[in-house]
């Protein structure tokens, strides 16, 4: 279908701004915050019970979260949030919508992470200190959402490759996961897809951006084939936590997330997939600015609901 008249119309404006390639790391970390915090209207951000700044013991040193909580009462689920920004941009704030939305949503505690990010901290930094949050909502489930048969991660594009790395992990380790929602995940830093040419300009996420992207995230130290980051390439997926993945119709990475569906499918994993018709990569936060995009994210979060019962 065509892309979203409301979304084609934000596209008019950032393709005519400069392209993360003609900047550095910390004009794209400003910028980023620019449009996440500083344009967004307070008015338009979903009301929860409480909001609370704590931390969590990460994988070297303890780092900065935000859990949020339902106006539910009784025992709820609890879900582990990682936030998007191409692993080197995005904090908590930058994210403090998506957390919010996930809460009501779903009526469950969202506990939303900060982690190291590169190039200051390269792979897999940014991956261990996932595992470490999740491991630690497991430990401490009883002071935050109470139903240990509930637990889930969610994350959108490189929180969404973290926590998919984690539900991994949480396989591994007997940890039993619930569920797992994934926003557009980036899934293969090995082969190309072919909706990497397809989306290639134009799409909010370019290739321009990609391969700037991945000069700086130093993927030179990495096996991009690694199955921490390089989700596909992971040679067991069975007992994997049920999956909802949700990818767009014109995301670069739509391919490779509809590839993680099918290869969790194979090993007997859950799925449910949806492509989300007229979107782009990020959608989740331009539901203040597109019906179609907020219609899209709910629906997927109410498939969340679904596996989590």
């Amino acid at each position: 279908m065509p892309l979203d008249p409301q979304l084609a119309a934000i596209l008019a404006l950032t393709n005519n701004a400069p392209p993360l390639s003609a900047g550095t790391i910390q004009s794209a970390r400003t910028g980023f915050r620019f449009m996440t915090v500083d344009l967004r209207d307070p008015a338009t951000k979903d009301a929860v019970r409480s909001v609370e700044d704590t931390t969590y013991p990460a994988a070297e040193g303890d780092r900065p979260a935000r859990v949020f909580r339902p106006d539910v009462d009784g025992p709820v689920a609890t879900i582990l949030f990682a936030h998007g920004g191409a692993f080197i941009m995005g904090d908590i704030d930058t994210h403090d919508d998506h957390g919010r939305l996930l809460c009501k949503e779903t009526g469950s505690v969202v506990v939303s992470i900060d982690y190291r990010l590169a190039p200051e901290f390269p792979f897999p930094a940014g991956h261990d200190d996932a595992a470490a949050a999740l491991r630690h909502v497991f430990a401490t489930v009883d002071a935050l959402g109470g139903d240990p048969n509930r637990i889930a991660v969610a994350g959108d594009s490189a929180g969404a490759n973290l926590v998919a790395s984690a539900a991994i992990m949480a396989r591994d380790e007997g940890l039993p996961l619930a569920a797992q929602l994934l926003f557009y995940p980036p899934t293969d830093f090995v082969d190309e897809h072919p909706s990497r040419q397809e989306m290639a300009e134009g799409y909010f996420l370019t290739q321009a951006d990609m391969d700037w992207i991945g000069e700086q995230v130093e993927f030179a130290d990495l096996d991009r084939s690694d199955p921490r980051a390089s989700l596909l390439h992971h040679p067991d997926l069975t007992g994997v936590a049920p999956a909802v993945i949700g990818t767009a119709e014109f995301d670069p990475l739509r391919d490779e997330g509809e590839a993680y569906a099918a290869a969790l499918e194979k090993a007997g994993v859950r799925v449910i997939l949806r492509r989300c018709d007229g979107l782009i990569h990020g959608f989740v936060g331009f539901t203040h600015l597109s019906a179609a995009a907020d219609t899209a994210t709910r629906l997927l979060c109410a498939d969340l609901l679904e596996l989590l019962g």
